[in-house]
């Protein structure tokens, strides 16, 4: 069981770092500091928003409209942050 509680905790750390990737990328984006002709950054903007748009398109929903600030993300880091620890203290505390 151990390594099964391992391994979703590893796998919510990747996401955690798309999560930060996506962000960042789209900072890039906005500001032109990144070429969107590139078919380089293309690909890469394309992979990091069908990673993340699907956990990032309910909770924009749900959330007000904050004047063009996505605070989607945070909310998102915030769950993954909650999900690891929950795994590491209740989740593995059962099975010891």
């Amino acid at each position: 069981m151990d390594a099964l509680i391992n391994t979703l905790i590893y796998a919510l750390s990747l996401y955690w770092w798309v999560i930060i990737a996506s962000a960042i990328f789209s900072w890039l984006y906005a500001f032109n500091v990144v070429n969107p002709r590139n078919q380089v950054v293309g690909t890469i903007g394309n992979m990091l928003y069908r990673l993340t748009e699907p956990v990032l398109r309910p909770i924009r929903r749900f959330m007000p409209d904050l004047g063009g600030v996505d605070i989607s993300p945070i909310i998102v880091l915030l769950v993954i942050f909650f999900l690891q620890q929950f795994l590491n203290s209740t989740v593995r505390s059962l099975f010891y």
